[in-house]
């Protein structure tokens, strides 16, 4: 007897082309099951290189704790804070102290004419994401944990943000050059001298995050969320404005070989927070221009072009021991060569590109505070070029390298605990 198959039971037909393609598929899925494995793997391995290095300036920050300690006790007094509140106010120093200022009171009313680097007007120096970003976050808490400092929160927020900007370095190092770049220029940027600020109440941690996406998102011609990312950078630092750069050589190059006037979107939304912030300062105190009044008169900046880099290297050169301000100087100007030969033999995106030297040059600008570490950290693709650039068998060269920079991270952070440079 002869049985009747139903359509259901009928063999499916596969044309040869559906096949290929879900065959390619089935292989793509495949190879990226591992290439994800390995790329967490690395995270993980940066992730736990950047604990080590924390408590290496935990240990900093205590022995100076310590220290201040004993110095007041010596002088006939004793300190009002513990252990934990002396090493709290070595990680929210030097600038710290002036964004933590501006989470508890905002930004003065007037500023009075020849202000001083002592007076509390001189915050509006500081830009506002970051203390905007802490003010916000520690009334949150608050709600369930009214014991909760603000600058524990503050620290709190840049080691978040420390860990996302470690992941988004290791995608765009990944997008460039692979995952072994990834790899080595996620511990880079997680043990580099300048990642201390990391670990202070500065604003870097929250703009690398901003940058780093902002630069994906270039990539990818998602010009709308880069120009969105840049103009929350360029409101978080002054230097932000490399944000700006970069989204309009991107620009340029997608409409000149692509007629892509969409990107324009990128450029046009880069200087929002900017502009923003400007104006907000100039409603707040009556006085339209004020920041940059303050930073001639508070800080005194004014510019020489690289001038003041060179001649501290010179200086260093000819009395290695003479000054600390000096010596970092020296090591950051050598750092910047060097990334800036890496970027050479292993060339970054043109958007890139003018990120970098618009950061360089408003680092070695300014006649008072010129090339340091965490200036050149900021200038981050350097440290994918470098990763890029290192030969991949020199792994005892590469071991050398991070222990260098391990200890150069421990000597800064002390250098800064007890005001023996400017940072």
């Amino acid at each position: 007897m002869t049985t009747m198959r139903t359509e259901h039971e009928r063999p499916a037909v596969v044309s040869p082309a559906a096949a290929v393609v879900g065959s390619e598929r089935h292989e793509r899925r495949s190879e990226a099951g591992p290439e994800r494995r390995a790329f967490r793997n690395a995270v993980l391995a940066a992730l736990g290189v950047f604990v080590v290095t924390r408590l290496c300036m935990a240990a900093a920050a205590a022995v100076r704790a310590a220290q201040i300690t004993v110095d007041a006790r010596a002088a006939g007094d004793d300190p009002t804070a513990g252990p934990a509140g002396l090493m709290l106010g070595v990680l929210s120093s030097w600038d710290g102290e002036w964004y933590m200022e501006i989470v508890r009171t905002g930004y003065p009313g007037y500023v009075p004419p020849d202000i001083t680097f002592f007076q509390l007007e001189a915050r509006v120096a500081f830009f506002p994401v970051f203390p905007l970003v802490v003010r916000v976050a520690t009334r949150i808490v608050h709600v369930v944990a009214p014991g909760v400092g603000d600058v524990y929160m503050a620290l709190l927020i840049n080691t978040v943000m420390a860990v996302v900007a470690i992941v988004l370095i290791g995608l765009l190092a990944k997008r460039l050059y692979g995952l072994e770049t990834a790899k080595r220029a996620m511990v880079l940027f997680a043990i580099f001298p300048g990642s201390f600020v990391l670990s202070y109440t500065y604003a870097e941690p929250i703009f690398f995050v901003v940058a780093l996406a902002c630069m994906l998102m270039l990539l990818d011609e998602r010009w709308a969320l880069a120009g969105a990312f840049a103009a929350i950078g360029t409101a978080t630092r002054p230097n932000g404005v490399a944000l700006v750069a970069a989204c309009a050589v991107a620009s340029f190059f997608a409409i000149r070989s692509r007629r892509d006037w969409s990107s324009l979107v990128a450029p046009l939304l880069a200087p929002i927070g900017l502009v923003a912030f400007h104006l907000y300062l100039g409603f707040q105190t009556g006085e339209w221009g004020v920041w940059f009044r303050v930073q001639s008169e508070a800080w005194e900046e004014g510019t020489s072009f690289g001038a003041t880099a060179v001649t501290n290297t010179l200086e260093f050169i000819g009395n290695p021991f003479g000054s600390p301000t000096d010596a970092v100087t020296a090591l950051s100007f050598v750092c910047m060569l060097a990334g800036l030969w890496c970027m050479w033999r292993k060339p970054l995106p043109a958007s890139m590109v003018a990120y970098i030297v618009v950061i360089l040059a408003l680092m070695l600008i300014p006649a008072t505070v010129t090339a340091r570490p965490r200036f050149i950290y900021t200038a981050f693709p350097l440290l994918i070029a470098v990763a890029a650039w290192w030969p991949r068998r020199d792994r005892y060269g590469w071991e050398l390298f991070t222990l260098v920079c391990g200890a150069g991270l421990v000597g800064l952070t002390g250098l800064y605990a007890v005001y023996g440079v400017i940072p």
